[in-house]
């Protein structure tokens, strides 16, 4: 049942890979010996998130987990580089949390419309030979491909965003209530538990509007993960104001406002500290009017400083409830402190030039890795001869070639460096 509430959602992102920069050199008449000419690829494009307020649910990444972004074009001879890869923009609803999906860090608390943040950056076009060219390297024939996109899973968490937020005991006549007095439709029926998931509706008095969420019923035990409670109480945190709707058919509708009230305190102390008004719904039933000036003389006395009475099926009171949560709302600060967590944008580690050196007991391979190296290694084209002793340069400048020395490599041994396997050669030190 948890499923059906559409609020979270598991997702691949990948940056678009960088396109491969191109060998080539002039070859116009009259130039018999033209200079480097290849262009270098594009960039690929970068993943973002964005803010869409017209949505209030992660149902569409339950039928697309898949995101990548373009890649970089590659680069041609006359110097022509390739076009970078478009960025791809992907919607989320206002009050999406993003994590890691490995790490469990929260990396972005998105609740503005149009706020953004990049979660997977594209890869850089590789050089053509061209940016090779120098005063000792007349006729470079070298070029890098282009560098590969991150790529991530993230976790995607749902809070909704809404001014008002109703709660109470299930059944209490949330779902009624906010049909009436909004433009929400929710589905209704006379039994506990009738509302899976969240309904959110817009509200309008006197010229002035608000949005309102009928936050599904709670029972004992919410706050420990019973029921549906956890994934419903972490809604009612974004909200400014709390409607406590009593059910005036309820046994005991102040051990009810008593059991909600306990389970909002365990699950947050600060949702029972709230802004709070309780409403004893149902008094077009002649025993629930009958019974209210009791209930509402019994909860005054628990401390309860204002109570209403209302009927969500007839609208008596509706509309005098909603002044009071206007002047509730007016009354209640907007900004609210939705994350002790700063919006974080995804990078490498500042430690990208760190390597490591160890012997892989299965297959006996040297294993290299680290962040440059690897990325090295990618972008490496090893079809021209230029291109691998750059790359051995490289190794003996980052200390990667003396490493592999100490740690024991022998002439014929196979070094993993990424996807790359190469043959170590005591004549070359790393020829393929």
């Amino acid at each position: 049942m948890k499923g059906m509430l559409y609020d979270e959602a598991k997702i691949y992102v990948k940056g678009g890979d960088g396109g491969n920069g191109a060998v080539a050199f002039r070859r116009e008449k009259f130039v018999p010996r033209g200079g480097p000419a290849g262009g270098n690829g594009g960039k690929g494009g970068d993943v973002y998130l964005v803010v869409d307020p017209h949505l209030n649910t992660l149902l569409p990444f339950h039928k697309q987990i898949h995101f990548k972004a373009e890649n970089g074009k590659h680069g041609r001879g006359k110097n022509q580089h390739g076009r970078s890869g478009k960025d791809l923009y992907v919607p989320v609803p206002p009050g999406t949390l993003v994590y890691d999906a490995e790490t469990g860090e929260l990396l972005a608390d998105l609740t503005t419309p149009g706020q953004k943040v990049r979660v997977a950056r594209g890869g850089r076009g590789g050089r053509g030979n061209a940016a090779f060219k120098s005063s000792v390297r007349q006729a470079p024939r070298i070029a890098e491909r282009g560098e590969p996109g991150e790529e991530r899973w993230l976790r995607l968490e749902l809070k909704l965003l809404a001014d008002v937020g109703i709660v109470g005991v299930p059944n209490a006549g949330k779902s009624t209530l906010l049909s009436r007095v909004s433009n929400a439709r929710p589905k209704i029926a006379d039994y506990p538990f009738t509302t899976l998931q969240p309904n959110l509706g817009l509200v309008e008095v006197d010229g002035r509007d608000f949005v309102m969420a009928d936050i599904p019923g709670l029972i004992e035990g919410a706050h420990a993960g019973a029921g549906l409670g956890h994934a419903f109480l972490k809604h009612v945190e974004r909200c400014r104001v709390l409607i406590h709707l009593l059910n005036g058919d309820s046994p005991d509708p102040v051990g009810d406002y008593e059991a909600i009230q306990q389970e909002l305190a365990l699950f947050n102390p600060a949702l029972a500290a709230k802004p709070q008004l309780v409403v004893y719904n149902k008094i077009d039933l002649p025993h629930a009017r009958e019974r209210w000036p009791e209930i509402a003389q019994t909860l005054k006395e628990k401390g309860v400083e204002e109570v209403m009475a209302i009927s969500a099926v007839t609208g008596e009171g509706v509309r005098e409830m909603l002044y009071r949560v206007l002047h509730m709302l007016d009354e209640t600060p907007t900004t609210v402190v939705h994350h002790t967590t700063p919006m974080r944008v995804w990078r490498l580690s500042e430690e990208e030039d760190h390597f490591t050196v160890e012997r892989d007991p299965e297959s006996d391979a040297w294993i290299v890795r680290g962040t440059k190296v690897e990325r090295l290694a990618r972008m490496t084209n090893w079809d021209y001869y230029d291109a691998i002793l750059r790359f051995q340069r490289i190794l003996d400048r980052m200390g990667v070639t003396e490493a592999l020395i100490k740690a024991g490599v022998r002439d014929g041994d196979t070094v993993r460096i990424g996807d790359v396997e190469l043959i170590w050669s005591d004549e070359m030190r790393g020829d393929v």
